[in-house]
């Protein structure tokens, strides 16, 4: 059985483990119960310094009080009596004072360990919440900064499963200025409810859920998607969620469980889609960096009433600074709809411009148009067959190969080389699924420069670059694609031939080392999906924007020979090119004067968005950016 004693222990400890409260509490008791013991004494017996009448209670209780907080307050005292008993005061009163400065030291030692942790909760509102931690997340950082130069007290919260230092020491080196958006780092498990307390993202304007730099990652972006929407105590609106997937099967359960609430960006097939379209097309790959990121102008929506009436054509002529590419209607956004299409009181107009608020009507119903150089439609392009090389191997090569089958004529030959056994997809009876392409296999070494001579790469169309997955070794694998990189660089240098080269490269360091001004050597890497998050996290409705773009089936970016257009004699307006476009049924962005295509400084010649009334002198190599069906 328990004795008193022990059970006394037993409470006292309880009570001692539960911080520096506690103890500073049982300080304080003791402290009061020697100034009252003292008190007592010096009343009861009448000790008191020589000359002195006796002390009452209040007076001796406070004598006590000020040898307890102050040890020197003895040095006056007189009597031995007297001495004694204020000397027994003051050496309890050192060993509490004593104490409650280590009791207080080790609590605020213990409160600052506690906030490296990252365990505080953030108390802000409508910043953008960023769940997970990969090397995207810089790129992310980054162009949030720009978009939220115009903004109040931006914010941005990460919550990691890493440490809050180590996050925010990375941020500080990759990142050189926040300007005025401040950063918050929170450790904790994405996929724990309780850990996303700490980041309350009932709080957050929109929620950026990302995987980790690794095959794995799905499963829990899955987790954290649930962790958030299932959550008992979640906000009743929606949330707007930015998920990252790999697989298709993993991107059909998470469209099942986050319903409207989040846009899933399934980014094999992204990159696969992106590597088809700008090896296909020289400078497609400025065009679309230029969209996707803060630095020049993005895409914006907005409802305009003085349209209402009116047809899509109308709204192309409609503003001098803005390029219209679309409409939202009944909350489906079209791009390139039929020239026809009247625009509804609730209807939104999406827009390339230079921020939202230079979107504004010309107010002019005459234009400066000069008809006699518009050119005659032309009949439908017809594909042609193509020659395609394919140096390295991974999952994403499969999807390049079905995206291509839906571009290439009939007859056209994919031959793939890279340093493994034949892959089962490219088996001869797999590759039978392929209407339009034949498919070559060669198992040899792509960093070799005898194995790329021997390809013979200006005979091809394009060459696109894939990494080898290495184990998840990604240095390993970019060091293979930048050899290999390098001598095809080379190879084009030393025979004075453009090569029309596509690469991947996973580590976004590695692509810089790799990076040359040549808009027909574009390296496809997570800065283009970062850049696609980014702007679909400021708008969820950029997502069909995007995807409708970059699918076959839908309208996408072309960059069409100037001369489809326009009679090149004399320089023409931007009017005028709206207006030939229009006549075609294609919606004119932009041109590309190829006299600046090596010139980085002037974006290789590619100018989005130019003002209308400006006048241009075209010359017949030069092409015209328009989205258009073929």
């Amino acid at each position: 059985m328990s004795t008193f004693s022990k059970k006394l222990r037993y409470a006292f400890d309880n009570t001692m483990s539960k911080g520096p409260i506690a103890l500073i509490i049982w300080l304080a008791i003791i402290s009061i119960l020697v100034i009252i013991l003292a008190a007592f004494v010096l009343m009861i017996t009448g000790i008191n310094q020589p000359e002195e009448e006796g002390l009452n209670f209040m007076e001796a209780a406070w004598q006590s009080l000020m040898r307890t907080l102050d040890a020197g307050t003895m040095g006056g005292d007189a009597g031995w009596p007297f001495r004694i008993i204020m000397l027994l005061v003051t050496i309890g009163g050192i060993f509490i004072v004593s104490t409650l400065i280590g009791v207080l030291s080790s609590g605020i030692e213990g409160k600052l360990e506690e906030l490296r942790k990252g365990r505080s909760e953030v108390m802000e509102n409508d910043y953008t919440l960023i769940l997970g931690w990969s090397s995207k997340v810089f790129t992310i950082i980054s162009e949030l900064v720009l978009a939220n130069e115009n903004q109040k007290k931006p914010r941005i919260v990460i919550l990691a499963g890493i440490d809050k230092v180590e996050m925010e020491d990375a941020i500080q080196s990759n990142i050189q200025d926040t300007k005025n958006t401040k950063v918050i780092c929170r450790s904790g498990d994405t996929t724990n409810p309780l850990d996303l307390l700490i980041v309350n993202p009932k709080k957050a304007k929109s929620i950026i859920i990302l995987g980790k730099d690794e095959n794995e990652s799905d499963f829990e972006i899955i987790k954290t998607i649930l962790a958030i929407t299932n959550n008992p105590d979640r906000k009743p609106e929606p949330y707007h969620i930015i998920a990252e997937m790999r697989e298709t099967q993993n991107y059909d359960v998470a469209r099942m469980i986050a319903k409207d609430e989040a846009e899933l960006v399934l980014t094999d097939d992204i990159v696969a889609r992106i590597m088809v379209q700008t090896s296909r097309q020289s400078g497609l790959s400025v065009v679309y960096t230029e969209l996707m990121d803060y630095g020049g102008d993005e895409i914006y929506y907005k409802n305009e009433p003085l349209l209402s009436g009116k047809t899509y054509a109308q709204a192309l002529m409609a503003y001098d600074t803005s390029c219209i590419i679309g409409l939202q209607q009944n909350g489906v956004s079209r791009i390139n709809p039929p020239m026809d299409t009247i625009i509804g009181n609730t209807d939104e107009i999406i827009a390339i411009s230079a921020d939202d608020d230079t979107i504004k009507l010309n107010q002019k119903t005459q234009f400066d148009i000069q008809q006699q150089a518009i050119t005659p439609s032309l009949p439908p392009s017809v594909k042609k067959v193509e020659r395609i090389i394919l140096l390295g191997w991974n999952r994403r090569v499969i999807r390049v190969i079905k995206e291509l089958n839906n571009y290439v004529g009939k007859g056209s030959t994919i031959h793939v080389v890279a340093n493994v056994d034949l892959p089962q997809e490219l088996a001869p009876n797999n590759a039978a699924q392929y209407d339009n392409i034949q498919i070559e296999f060669t198992g040899a070494e792509t960093a070799d420069r005898n194995v790329l001579e021997s390809l013979q790469v200006f005979n091809a169309d394009y060459v696109m670059l894939f990494s080898y997955e290495l184990d998840n070794d990604i240095q390993r694998s970019d060091s293979i694609t930048l050899i290999t990189l390098l001598h095809l660089r080379d190879m084009s240098e030393k025979a004075g031939k453009d090569l029309n080269l596509v690469s991947e490269m996973l580590d976004l360091k590695n692509r810089e080392l790799a990076e040359v001004t040549n808009a027909d050597d574009f390296i496809v890497s997570d800065k283009m999906l970062s850049l696609l998050i980014t702007q679909v996290s400021e708008n969820k409705h950029l997502m069909r924007v995007f995807e409708d773009i970059l699918d076959e089936d839908g309208s996408e970016i072309y960059m069409k020979p100037i001369t489809d257009y326009i009679d090149i004699s004399n320089p023409v307006n931007f009017y005028t090119l709206t207006t030939s476009g229009i006549q075609k049924g294609h919606t004119v962005i932009g041109y590309r004067l190829m006299v600046d295509e090596h010139s980085a400084a002037k974006s290789y010649g590619i100018r989005l968005n130019p003002e209308k009334p400006e006048m241009i002198q075209f010359s017949a190599d030069d092409k015209l950016i328009v989205l258009a069906d073929d």
